[in-house]
C-alpha cells in the first residue's frame, strides 16, 4: 500500500507538471519513473501470488493447479508485453 501511495503522488505530480506547462522531457522523465514503480508493484504481486496461490493450488493437485499455472502464465505475458 505504501508504495501504491507513493505512486498516487506521482501521478498528481505529473498532473501538477502537466499544468504548469513544464519542460517536456522532465514530464516524461517522471512518466518512465512512475511506470517502472508500476512495474515493480506489479512483479511483487506476481511473486507473492507464484508462492501462495499457485504453490497452494500445485500442493493440492488437479484442475485447480492446471488453472493457477495457466493463469499465471497468462499475467506473465501480459507483463512482459506491457
Amino acid at each position: 500500500m505504501t508504495r501504491l501511495r507513493r505512486i498516487e503522488g506521482q501521478i498528481r505530480g505529473l498532473q501538477r507538471m502537466v499544468e504548469e506547462d513544464k519542460y517536456c522531457i522532465d514530464i516524461l522523465t517522471q512518466v518512465s519513473a512512475a511506470t517502472k514503480a508500476l512495474q515493480s508493484v506489479s512483479l511483487g504481486l506476481m511473486d507473492e501470488h507464484l508462492r501462495h496461490c499457485v504453490s497452494d493450488a500445485i500442493a493440492k493437485g488437479g484442475a485447480e493447479a492446471d488453472e493457477k499455472i495457466q493463469e499465471a502464465s497468462d499475467v506473465i505475458a501480459r507483463l512482459v508485453r506491457s
